[in-house]
C-alpha cells in the first residue's frame, strides 16, 4: 500500500494532485477544512492553524503511514492576502505564517519520523518563493520561508531514504488566483500573457510534476519551476 497525504486537496492543485495519486492506486488523505469531492479520498477535517486539529489528524495518519511502503507528503495548502510591507499588521502576518509555515512544521514534527524509505516531502511553493511582486507581502514572506524549510529538510533527512523538493508553480488557474485577480477577465488576460505560451497553467500540469517529483529522488533538495517560461520584468 502506498499513501499520499495532501494539505488543501479540496480544490485547485491539491484536488488535481489527489486525482493523480488515486490514478496510481494510492490511498489519498486530504487535510483541509473543506472536503475533497473525490469519492476515494479520505477527508480529515483540519484547520491548519489549530494545533488540536493537527494532533488529531496526525494520530490517524500515523496508522496509515505505518502500513505504507511509500508515502508522499505534499504541503499544498496556502493562504494569500493582499497586503504590503507598510500595510500588514503583525496579527495578519502571523495568520498567514500559521497556515503556510507553522502548520507545516507541526506536521513535520509528528510525521517525518514515521516515514519509510522511498517516501517524499513535497513543498508547493510559488514563483514568489524566489522573487517578489507588490502587494503580496505576507504571501511572499511565507513562500520564501517554505524554500528555506525545504532546503533544511533535505539536509536534516540526509541518508533517511526520504527526499524533498519545492515545486514552484507559475500563474495557475485556481480558485485562489481567480479570487486574487478579482475575477476580472482583463486581469486574467494580462496575467496569462506573462509567460511564453500566453495562458494560465492547468492544475493538472502541476499535479503531474508533484507526482513525478515523488517518484524521482534524484531531485532531492531541488527547486522545480513550473511557469511556462515566465517573462521577467
Amino acid at each position: 500500500m502506498n499513501t499520499a497525504i495532501i494539505t488543501g486537496a479540496s480544490v485547485g492543485i491539491g484536488h488535481a494532485t489527489a486525482q493523480a495519486f488515486l490514478d496510481e492506486g494510492y490511498q489519498v488523505f486530504n487535510l483541509s477544512r473543506r472536503a475533497c469531492p473525490l469519492e476515494q479520498v479520505t477527508n480529515i477535517s483540519c484547520d491548519l492553524s489549530n494545533n488540536a486539529d493537527i494532533a488529531a489528524a496526525c494520530a490517524t495518519l500515523g496508522e496509515a503511514i505505518a502500513q505504507s511502503d511509500s508515502t508522499a507528503l505534499v504541503y499544498n495548502a496556502s493562504q494569500m492576502l493582499k497586503d504590503s510591507t507598510a500595510a500588514c499588521d503583525s496579527d495578519q502576518l502571523r495568520q498567514v505564517l500559521e497556515t503556510n509555515v507553522v502548520a507545516i512544521n507541526s506536521l513535520n514534527q509528528k510525521l517525518l519520523p514515521l516515514l519509510g524509505t522511498t517516501s517524499s516531502v513535497i513543498y508547493v511553493g510559488s514563483t514568489l518563493s524566489e522573487k517578489a511582486v507588490p502587494n503580496s507581502f505576507s504571501y511572499v514572506v511565507s513562500k520564501h520561508a517554505q524554500l528555506g524549510m525545504m532546503r533544511a529538510t533535505c539536509q536534516d533527512l540526509m541518508g533517511s531514504g526520504t527526499h524533498t523538493a519545492l515545486v514552484c508553480p507559475g500563474f495557475t488557474d485556481t480558485e485562489m488566483l481567480r479570487t486574487h485577480m478579482g475575477n476580472d477577465p482583463a486581469v486574467e488576460q494580462a496575467i496569462a500573457g506573462m509567460n511564453s505560451f500566453n495562458r494560465l497553467i492547468a492544475p493538472e500540469e502541476i499535479a503531474e510534476l508533484i507526482r513525478w517529483a515523488h517518484h524521482n529522488p534524484v531531485i532531492n533538495g531541488a527547486v522545480l519551476h513550473a511557469n511556462l517560461g515566465q517573462k521577467e520584468a
